[in-house]
């Protein structure tokens, strides 16, 4: 009876521990076919509920309202950047923003700049709410995929392309 209290009360527990560490995942896709480097970010609809709550004034609906997801995507192109080495700006275009599913998507691109050697990029969405906040980077399409962890005080990483 013991053993099935506890199980009890760990599939009650269960949902409020689903998901408690504040992450985003983005991908910044260097596309053969139209020579465009686009960035899809995806965080948390969860994350991104708390998260427009605390930005922003009044009764917020992210989930139906296009407005407020509109907003939070201001608030996400506000907090990613793109520069080479030698601190060019690599200008990024919004794109779009949606919910899917337990997600919501931020989609930023811009041309590939010519002779691109290396990046530096900056990603630190949600971080100022949440010093926890650990937001992920894939680079794809330009060689080898390279990952970027932006967690603690980290706020520029840098990832460099061989040429072949």
């Amino acid at each position: 009876m013991r053993f099935l209290l506890i199980v009890v009360c760990f599939l009650i527990a269960a949902p409020s521990m689903a998901h408690q560490l504040k992450s985003s995942v983005t991908t910044v896709l260097f596309n053969k076919r139209t020579h465009n480097v686009e960035l899809m970010h995806r965080f948390y609809l969860h994350d991104t509920e708390h998260a427009v709550s605390s930005l922003f004034k009044g009764k917020i609906d992210i989930i139906s309202n296009k407005t407020d997801q509109q907003r939070f995507a201001k608030y996400v192109e506000s907090h990613v950047a793109l520069q080479t080495l030698n601190g060019d700006v690599v200008p990024l275009n919004f794109v779009g923003a949606q919910v899917d599913g337990k997600f919501f998507w931020v989609y930023q691109e811009t041309a590939e700049p010519e002779q691109l050697d290396n990046l530096v990029i900056k990603h630190n969405a949600l971080r100022d709410l949440w010093p926890s906040q650990i937001n992920t980077i894939n680079v794809e399409g330009k060689g080898d995929i390279q990952t970027l962890t932006f967690e603690d005080s980290i706020e520029l990483l840098k990832v460099e392309f061989d040429h072949h």
